[in-house]
């Protein structure tokens, strides 16, 4: 799959099925997105090579204090991705700036103790990219070791290594 930017300045190829997707609902996504929620499909940074441009690493406030880098296309200002922490192995790639912006759908809808009264999340909801599984809801986070498909940890446990190695 491949997406980027409003104004084309910023292309990526998505190499690798996302190791799992959040729909966010955190009062700091609302804000940053101007929207109800943000979509985050979680990726080795190794699996998003642009192809087109540079972003430029915005970092943003957070209540934990750790850092938030929203890389973003430095002419139209669409936010492609985020680093939380800055890892540098592990990308949040916004869903919505891919070219086929639906073909990816949430595995779990976090911080719902903040979202919008409007959003309803108590009927069906459609199956989560990574899972396979309607998507599930969490009033803060999750056990990322309960929720999150064996195959996906195993590839964030490399990732990390590869990062801490290189």
């Amino acid at each position: 799959m491949e997406g980027g930017c409003s104004c084309g300045e910023v292309r990526y190829s998505l190499n690798a099925t996302p190791m799992f997707v959040n729909c966010c609902h955190c009062l700091d996504c609302q804000k940053q997105t101007g929207g109800a929620f943000v979509i985050n499909a979680l990726v080795e940074a190794s699996n998003l090579p642009l192809t087109k441009g540079t972003p430029e690493r915005i970092t943003m406030p957070t209540d934990s204090g750790r850092p938030h880098d929203i890389y973003r296309c430095p002419t139209c200002k669409v936010a492609l991705w985020s680093d939380y922490g800055r890892r540098g192995y592990l990308f949040f790639l916004r869903a919505l700036t891919l070219d086929e912006p639906h073909a990816i759908t949430p595995d779990a809808h976090i911080f719902t103790r903040s979202k919008v009264p409007w959003v309803d999340l108590g009927g069906d909801l459609p199956p989560g990219t990574a899972t396979g599984k309607p998507a599930g809801v969490y009033e803060v986070f999750y056990d990322m070791k309960a929720t999150w498909p064996a195959a996906s940890l195993a590839r964030r446990d490399a990732a990390s290594a590869a990062a801490k190695i290189g």
